[in-house]
């Protein structure tokens, strides 16, 4: 499976595996669900780091704390005005940019 002393060697072999291929459904669905986990736990560490509850936090965008729970446990992905109202009250910057070519 690509790996040598349990050391993986190809992750594309691994993630394929686990996943499916890229491309797949299957794969979209653990993406989009690692993404989601990804972003739970920084927005989890920026408010703590702001000494912030999950209540305090929700009066501050408009919410509350239940829902605020659900998007730091990965169970939820909040819309788009809501992720930046969560940005803007943690403090965080969040920056669209075209690549450079």
């Amino acid at each position: 499976m690509g790996t040598n002393n349990h050391q993986i060697t190809d992750y594309d072999i691994v993630l394929d595996a686990k996943f499916g291929k890229e491309g797949t459904p299957e794969r979209a669905k653990a993406e989009d669900e690692a993404y989601a986990f990804y972003t739970s736990r920084i927005l989890v560490e920026a408010r703590k780091e702001a000494k912030m509850t999950q209540s305090e936090l929700a009066k501050r965008v408009g919410t509350n704390k239940s829902y605020i729970s659900k998007i730091e446990n990965g169970l939820i992905e909040p819309g788009v005005g809501l992720f930046l109202r969560i940005i803007n009250a943690l403090g965080l910057k969040f920056d669209i940019v075209k690549p450079v070519m």
